[in-house]
């Protein structure tokens, strides 16, 4: 199974989601600045890495993690869900692809902290605020990852888009 966290930027709750199902950060309590910094890709993509597939591991029952940034496009998307049924069915895949979009769980201070930091390059006022705002998702990132693996091990589809609307 390919899992793929996708929202606007892809390198804030994406890198955390990926982190959290990779179990690269623990469940078991609020995480620090320390461990947020340190998250894979956390606050480290541009503008130019827009569409691009990153690859973060492998999870515990053999399965690919990925993050990508769609940016402003509400295309990419549906194009990518197109494109991987397209492959499916022309070369008989069976292995099963579940697009999880991470942007309901952003809060207001992620969403400044991105645009200062990443857009602005301001980041002595935009990182306080991205660190600020991962630690008032995290809860919710856990539980769309958790959502994210349950509709991966439950689904009959070859490609599952996950909208996640409910996580905010």
């Amino acid at each position: 199974m390919i899992y793929i966290y996708n929202d606007f930027g892809g390198t804030h709750t994406t890198a955390l989601a990926a982190a959290y199902h990779l179990k690269k950060l623990s469940t078991d309590h609020k995480l620090t600045k320390e461990e947020i910094l340190a998250t894979p890709y956390f606050n480290k993509l541009n503008s130019s890495d827009m569409g691009k597939i990153v690859f973060h591991g492998i999870d515990d029952d053999g399965n690919s993690v990925y993050t990508v940034g769609r940016g402003a496009s509400k295309h990419l998307l549906p194009a990518l869900n197109n494109l991987s049924l397209l492959l499916q069915e022309k070369y008989d895949g069976s292995e099963k692809i579940i697009f999880s979009n991470t942007s309901p769980t952003v809060p207001f201070a992620m969403t400044m902290g991105g645009l200062l930091s990443r857009w602005l390059k301001i980041d002595f006022i935009g990182v306080p605020l991205l660190v600020f705002g991962a630690k008032q998702c995290c809860q919710d990132i856990i539980r769309l990852v958790a959502y994210t693996k349950k509709a991966g091990r439950t689904s009959q589809k070859k490609v599952t888009v996950l909208y996640n609307k409910s996580f905010k």
